[in-house]
């Protein structure tokens, strides 16, 4: 079989199918957050958005359908208190602890 054909068989992968329930959405966040990567931290909220519904999460953050696509979105550059919003919207706290030497 040819890597074309092999290609158009794949799937890509989403990890809104498997944040079904709060332990799931916790453990994904923290490995997220230790990575410190802010386009990872956007990609993972809108991951968790998409598990628990785009339209109500826009609706409990204060935002526009619209405007939580666009704050979600790959190299975007939301302003802190929208990713505070829809981490709140999700039951998401984002918390600091000490790093360790």
């Amino acid at each position: 079989m040819s890597t074309t054909k092999m290609k158009s068989k794949l799937v890509p992968f989403d990890a809104a199918r498997y944040l079904s329930d709060d332990a799931a959405i916790a453990e994904y966040m923290n490995a997220v957050l230790e990575t410190g990567d802010t386009d990872l931290l956007l990609l993972a909220l809108g991951d968790v958005a998409r598990a628990r519904g785009m339209a109500q999460v826009a609706k409990d953050a204060g935002l526009g359908r619209e405007s939580l696509y666009k704050a979600l979105t790959p190299g975007a550059k939301p302003r802190f208190d929208t990713v505070v919003k829809v981490a709140r919207a999700l039951g998401v706290r984002l918390g600091v602890q000490p790093v360790s030497a």
